[in-house]
């Protein structure tokens, strides 16, 4: 029961402190010119975008199946920036 409460307060504390890594001089190839002009409002939108979409019992689930122990938080941060053109590292 211990390591249970363990992981999910692992999974949750994780999910809040991600902060990714992007490459503001570089381009991702799938647009001409560098998008790192818009990364504030893209850095807020897709946080809201991740918080809206994911509960306790989907991070939990990604986590424990991700062969990279990402949460669902963190995959849709990342896809949604990378679809809005930055390049993200981590």
């Amino acid at each position: 029961m211990k390591q249970l409460l363990f992981i999910v307060c692992t999974i949750v504390l994780t999910s809040c402190t991600y902060k990714p890594v992007i490459d503001t001089a570089g381009r991702s190839g799938t647009f001409n010119e560098n998008k790192a002009d818009q990364i504030t409002n893209d850095l807020q939108h897709c946080k809201q975008v991740a918080k809206e979409n994911t509960n306790l019992a989907r991070n939990i689930g990604s986590w424990m199946l991700s062969e990279k122990m990402e949460s669902r938080y963190q995959v849709l941060y990342k896809n949604c920036l990378k679809n809005r053109g930055h390049s993200v590292l981590n």
